[in-house]
């Protein structure tokens, strides 16, 4: 995919008009609060999973509704004697569900909690498959899940999704061993939109890790892309012609962009300048309106110029790796080594670096873009 967007210099100044509707917090506010008439009846059943350094927990919790949630837990074995450990919780791509618990072992390598979240109703086009049914649905839609209550916010699909993102962190937070004053969030593509969502919504996160978000600047994207997932909005609105209006009114309680704008946590985006799936303004609206509700934040995003939906993979972890690190530690202590690291020799490292959570040709704070 050639470069399509806009050039870069146009990117980190692209501060679109959002259209927001005034009662925004208001809806989102008694969403929550409706959520929480549930009791979160948070269950963590240990799985024999075969993984002798790592514990992995079959997680429940009530999301929208009450409904149940699955999310695997995984975190690092006999760590209890290290203290609380910070927390990641991660959402996933689209049409993906929570696979298998081996599928999800890093963040527990590191040394974190790391809650994993089914996306409800999802699971079936990807991956090891999901186990979260969505027991919801209102008025005709396209395949996939972007249309599902698409004339109403209050019927949405993604209000339950987002929902269930919210109340997950609520769920991590009251498991054992977890610090609840050191949570992130993280995801990619839908994930990203998502853990964008969730930092809006909860505001006392540790970080927020949104890696090429979807879900971003809608009116954009459905008319820039010309893949899937937003082309189901696109092949709605060529049969629904006169729902226009209603349809962009709905996805404007959904837009990351406008949750980005609340979020307080400090964040580290991430961006593919050929993505055809999350077009890069879009991913720049997010990031260029990150915080900026709260007065600004500490942020910074990661351009990879010749990529697409992909993004950084691999390497981008390797980053946040290192963010996330510093965050932890400037918060409370870094992530706990467990008993097996115990009597290791360990490298020594000069505070500056190790506290600037990433080296020193890769700093991309506030204002400031990296190329890889």
């Amino acid at each position: 995919m050639p470069l399509y967007d806009l050039d870069l210099a146009a990117l980190e100044a692209y501060l679109p008009d959002l259209h927001e509707p005034p009662d925004f917090d208001a809806f989102w506010a008694d969403t929550l609060s409706q959520a929480r008439t549930h009791d979160l009846a948070l269950t963590l059943t240990p799985v024999d999973s075969g993984l002798s350094l790592v514990d992995v927990f079959d997680v429940e919790f009530a999301g929208f509704g009450g409904h149940p949630i699955k999310a695997w837990l995984t975190r690092p074995a006999a760590c209890g004697a290290v203290g609380l450990l910070p927390a990641v919780v991660e959402y996933n791509g689209y049409g993906g569900g929570r696979g298998l618990p081996h599928e999800h072992l890093a963040w527990a390598v590191a040394g974190y909690v790391h809650l994993f979240m089914d996306t409800r109703g999802q699971g079936s086009r990807w991956g090891a498959g999901g186990d979260t049914t969505d027991p919801v649905g209102a008025g005709p839609s396209t395949g996939g899940f972007m249309t599902r209550g698409l004339l109403d916010p209050a019927d949405h699909y993604f209000r339950r999704v987002f929902t269930d993102a919210v109340r997950a962190i609520e769920a991590v937070r009251a498991a054992p061993g977890v610090d609840p004053a050191r949570v992130a969030v993280t995801g990619g593509s839908q994930g990203g939109g998502i853990a964008l969502a969730a930092a809006g919504l909860v505001p006392d996160l540790l970080g927020a890790m949104p890696d090429v978000p979807f879900l971003c600047h809608f009116r954009r994207a459905v008319e820039m892309s010309d893949r899937e997932p937003y082309t189901e909005i696109t092949t709605y609105l060529s049969v629904h012609r006169d729902h226009v209006a209603s349809v962009f009114r709905t996805l404007s309680y959904l837009d990351a962009v406008s949750f980005a704008r609340r979020a307080s946590a400090p964040a580290l985006f991430s961006v593919g300048l050929m993505d055809p799936i999350s077009p890069p303004s879009t991913v720049f609206a997010a990031y260029n309106h990150y915080g900026s509700l709260v007065g600004g934040v500490d942020k910074a995003i990661q351009v990879y110029e010749f990529n697409e939906h992909e993004g950084g993979a691999s390497h981008q972890f390797a980053r946040q790796l290192k963010w996330l690190a510093a965050l932890a530690e400037d918060a409370g202590a870094s992530p706990a080594p467990c008993p097996w690291h115990i009597g290791v020799p360990q490298l020594a490292v000069p505070d500056s670096l190790r506290r600037s959570g990433v080296d020193s040709a890769d700093v991309i704070g506030t204002g400031t873009l990296a190329k890889n």
